[in-house]
C-alpha cells in the first residue's frame, strides 16, 4: 500500500442490502445512513442485482462485505476472485471492504462455511502476508471480521482476541467487530466476552455487526435469522463504552422481515448509542 492511509469515516447506522427490500428502498428512501452489500452477489454482468445496486447507491453510502476471500487458507489467493472484487469496488466506490478472519476451503473445495483458524504464531504470519497482498492489490486497507466458532484447536497458543489483535497490527488492517459473534463464541467456549472487547485496539475497530442467533441444546449457532437478543444489546453497550461511536449495522440473512421491522431494530441501536452519548457528555 506504499504507506498511504486514509482515515475512514463514521457512517452511522446501516442495514444489509437484501433483494427483498430493493424496490421498497427506492420507493421510500428510508432513514438509513448506509447499506452493506454481500460482494459475491454482484459479481455478475448486468441483471437485476446490479441494476438496483446502481440506483440505490446514488442515495446511500455503501460498504462491501465478502464471504469467499478465505484469507486463512493455504491455497494460493484466488486472483480471479480478487479481480472481481476490485472491479466491483471501482464500480460502486464503497467506503470500505471487509471479509472474515477464517478459511472457507482447501484444494479449491469451498466448504461454504466460515471456519476458524488455530491461534498460533505460524497462522499469524501466514494471514498477515496474505492480508498485505490483498491490500496491495486493492490499494486500500481491508476490514477483517471475527467469526463465530464451534471448535477449538489443541495447537492454539493464544486467545482469539490476541490473535485478531496481532494480525490487525502487523498487517495494518482494520477490524469489523461482530458483537453477536463474540457473544456466541463466548457461550460456546466459556470465556468472558467483555475480556475480548477490552483487549482489542480501539484504533483498529471500524465497524460493528449486530445479529441474531439460535440455541441448540448447550451451544449457539450464528444463524442471522432472528432479532438481536437482550444480552447482545448489553454487550453492544459495553462495546460503545470501550470504542466509542462505531459504524453499526443490523445483519439479517434468513427469515428476513419487512423493511419497517428492520428499521425498528436499527432504531434500537441508535437509542443505545444516544444513551451512551448522553452519559459521556
Amino acid at each position: 500500500m506504499n504507506g498511504v492511509k486514509h482515515k475512514l469515516p463514521y457512517l452511522g447506522f446501516g442495514l444489509g442490502l437484501r433483494p427483498k427490500h430493493y424496490q421498497r428502498i427506492l420507493e421510500t428512501l428510508p432513514t438509513v445512513d448506509w447499506f452493506e452489500i454481500l460482494s459475491e452477489n454482484y459479481f455478475v454482468d448486468g441483471g437485476k442485482p446490479l441494476y438496483y445496486l446502481d440506483k440505490i447507491r446514488h442515495h446511500y453510502p455503501m460498504v462491501m462485505h465478502g464471504v469467499s476471500l478465505s484469507i486463512g487458507s493455504t491455497d494460493p489467493l484466488n486472483q480471479s476472485y480478487l479481480q472481481q472484487l476490485k472491479q466491483l469496488s471501482q464500480r460502486i466506490e464503497p467506503m470500505w471492504i471487509s471479509d472474515h478472519l477464517c478459511w472457507t476451503g482447501i484444494n479449491q473445495l469451498n466448504m461454504h462455511d466460515l471456519l476458524p483458524l488455530p491461534y498460533t504464531e505460524e497462522a499469524i504470519a501466514h494471514v498477515v502476508s496474505r492480508v498485505q497482498q490483498v491490500q496491495d492489490f486493492l490499494g486500500r486497507q481491508i476490514l477483517l471480521e471475527n467469526v463465530s466458532s464451534y471448535i477449538t484447536y489443541q495447537s492454539s497458543e493464544l486467545t482469539e482476541w490476541e490473535f485478531l489483535t496481532e494480525i490487525a497490527e502487523r498487517a495494518d488492517c482494520l477490524i469489523l467487530l461482530d458483537i453477536n459473534n463474540i457473544y456466541v463464541s463466548s457461550h460456546n467456549h466459556h470465556f468472558n466476552p467483555e475480556t475480548y472487547l477490552q483487549a482489542l485496539p480501539k484504533s483498529r475497530v471500524q465497524q460493528f455487526h449486530l445479529a441474531g442467533h439460535s440455541y441448540h441444546d448447550d451451544y449457539i449457532i450464528d444463524t442471522h435469522d432472528a432479532e438481536v437478543i437482550e444480552a447482545v444489546w448489553r454487550l453492544y453497550t459495553k462495546a460503545l463504552q470501550q470504542f466509542g461511536l462505531v459504524s453499526t449495522m443490523i445483519e439479517r440473512d434468513d427469515n428476513i422481515p419487512e423493511l419497517t421491522q428492520l428499521l425498528l431494530e436499527l432504531n434500537q441501536a441508535k437509542q443505545f448509542a444516544e444513551t451512551y452519548q448522553h452519559h459521556e457528555t
